[in-house]
């Protein structure tokens, strides 16, 4: 597997710091399982991080911060993307994910949004949301643009659009500034991993008409 389309280094960064939201992280932590080149480059950007708490100065505690800690302990950690270390494979889905869905796809709970095309929507956080999408061989889906940020990881297949192709591994990263319609190329169905910031933008009426009820 050769991964052309890698996590930019401001992501990649913010993952390291814990910024991103639940389906960004798990987007770029599947991807990482992956790709031995951007999980070296995450190494360098810990051991930076690291390197600088070092040499921060102590910081003062208010009186009630432990009791807070312990309170937020109790009432159940939050969830948070699974580690990035290279991963076995459970028919498609890469470890991390399988252990964040419980099972492999069979485990998927499809939804058809037409034309063959389906999708699962995954248990995240309210700031951005996460998605498995199954897009049929020579299918596409609709022509749309951007509100905010979209990381679409390509588990099986591959697709094209405006910008490129992504094949396995490759992960996308599109913002405002991108137009463009995937279309799965044939061979093999197109199954990918997608987060959103924001809702997209549709470019055709029947689209925009049917997005509230497929929250896309």
């Amino acid at each position: 597997m050769t991964i052309r389309h890698h996590i930019s280094d401001s992501l990649l960064m913010a993952y390291s710091a814990g910024q991103l939201p639940e389906a960004f992280s798990l987007v770029l932590a599947t991807h990482l399982s992956l790709c031995d080149d951007c999980r070296a480059r995450l190494g360098s950007f810990e051991a930076v991080g690291g390197a600088v708490m070092e040499d921060c100065a102590e910081a003062s505690m208010t009186d009630g911060s432990f009791d807070q800690t312990m309170a937020r302990i109790l009432q159940g950690a939050p969830r948070f993307a699974p580690e990035p270390a290279r991963s076995t494979r459970q028919g498609i889905l890469p470890a991390p994910l399988v252990d964040y869905i419980g099972g492999d796809l069979s485990a998927v709970k499809w939804r058809p949004l037409g034309m063959g095309v389906k999708q699962a929507i995954l248990p995240t956080e309210k700031s951005a949301s996460a998605r498995l999408l199954f897009i049929p061989a020579g299918a596409n889906v609709p022509d749309h643009g951007h509100r905010g940020t979209e990381l679409t990881l390509v588990l099986q297949g591959a697709f094209r659009d405006e910008t490129d192709r992504f094949g396995v591994g490759d992960l996308e990263i599109a913002n405002e500034d991108l137009n463009h319609q995937p279309v799965a190329e044939m061979g093999a169905d197109c199954i990918c991993l997608a987060a959103t910031d924001a809702p997209l933008r549709f470019n055709r009426l029947l689209a925009r008409i049917a997005q509230p009820f497929f929250r896309i």
